[in-house]
């Protein structure tokens, strides 16, 4: 049994500050809430369970068919639901990496392979990666990788796209931090048949709670067959109206990858003045390594960050934290070196 253990969890613990879950610092957009509140009336409705309008505004903005898109509640929705269809045999995924993969993978009996990246390599994919391909029904590839946050090559991915294709492999591109890259092309719209990109509203527009994810297919019989797969109303009315909201938030989403990419560069640093090893990051999120048990010492300063123990390739040395506002920032550096002050 693989444990369920994610950042986020605000419930059973007295939390001030969560740097355990990677959302949008600045919050969901005022042009959201508004639009929520606007058509609080239409809650109770049962939802369209086509999202026929949230389509129309996706393919307008992702500029891929709105027959070609699946929506659902949240991406791990969308990652059961494509496994739940396809059923695949034989699946590849990379390590460390995003844990509902595998948990999704092993609810159909499905023999997993690992691609083991390396800590001296930054735990970067490299083009090793294509030997494992040919034989496998289902790859996932997280871009921004997460805990990571590194990107994979872009000629590489190129690589293994054209890979999957020529060996029958159904390819998930997980992009759901792609919105937080700075600079960075992504695939080209036009895509395979045999590929999917998964994106979500959670963290870019700080939308966790209403659980809101799409899948963009390299065809309308694949989008057919995911949508067909699990219950009708997976997407509430709220989430509905919020994405298609979100949408038209493209000054926020500017806003919001300037102040995490000024303050990642700022919280990198102050990490590795204290004496952490910190690596690369281009998303909301940094990982390093610890010596000592920070998470359970920030706790006592109602402070919570991600243990990655349980991440395949990694261990409870390596810990995870959100990219926040500044003063946020700054209260996590004062309490890490006060942590690091009773711990020595």
């Amino acid at each position: 049994m693989i444990e369920n253990f994610h950042g986020g969890d605000v419930y059973s613990r007295e939390i001030m500050y969560d740097f355990s879950a990677n959302i949008n610092p600045l919050g969901m957009p005022d042009g959201v809430k508004r639009a929520l509140i606007n058509n609080i009336g239409k809650f109770e409705r049962y939802p369209d369970i086509r999202c026929t309008e949230l389509k129309r505004a996706l393919s307008a903005h992702e500029c891929v068919c709105a027959e070609n898109i699946v929506c659902g509640n949240g991406a791990a929705d969308l990652i059961y639901r494509a496994v739940q269809t396809l059923k695949p045999k034989r699946a590849l995924i990379s390590a460390p990496t995003f844990s509902e993969y595998e948990r999704a993978l092993s609810s159909v009996d499905c023999h997993l392979e690992h691609y083991f990246t390396h800590e001296e390599d930054n735990f970067s994919v490299r083009d090793d990666i294509l030997q494992q391909v040919c034989g496998m029904d289902m790859m996932f590839i997280c871009n921004p990788n997460n805990p990571v946050g590194n990107l994979i090559d872009m000629d590489l991915l190129g690589l293994i796209i054209k890979k999957c294709a020529e060996c029958g492999t159904v390819l998930i591109i997980d992009e759901c931090f792609i919105d937080f890259v700075e600079k960075y092309s992504g695939i080209d719209c036009v895509i395979p048949e045999n590929t999917i990109i998964l994106k979500a509203f959670t963290k870019i527009y700080a939308m966790a709670g209403l659980r809101l994810g799409y899948m963009l297919c390299g065809s309308r019989t694949l989008a057919d067959k995911i949508q067909d797969c699990g219950q009708c109303w997976s997407v509430s009315v709220p989430a509905q109206i919020a994405g298609i909201a979100a949408l038209d938030e493209n000054n926020y989403v500017l806003k919001s990858v300037a102040l995490v990419t000024e303050e990642r560069l700022y919280l990198s640093g102050c990490l590795k003045k204290l004496g952490f090893k910190v690596y690369p990051s281009s998303a909301n999120f940094i990982l390093f390594k610890c010596q000592f048990p920070l998470d359970k010492l920030l706790l006592k300063h109602k402070i919570a960050i991600r243990n990655c123990s349980d991440y395949i390739g990694l261990g409870k040395e390596w810990f995870r934290v959100a990219v926040m506002t500044h003063e946020k920032n700054q209260a996590l550096i004062a309490a890490i070196e006060r942590c690091i002050q009773t711990y020595g």
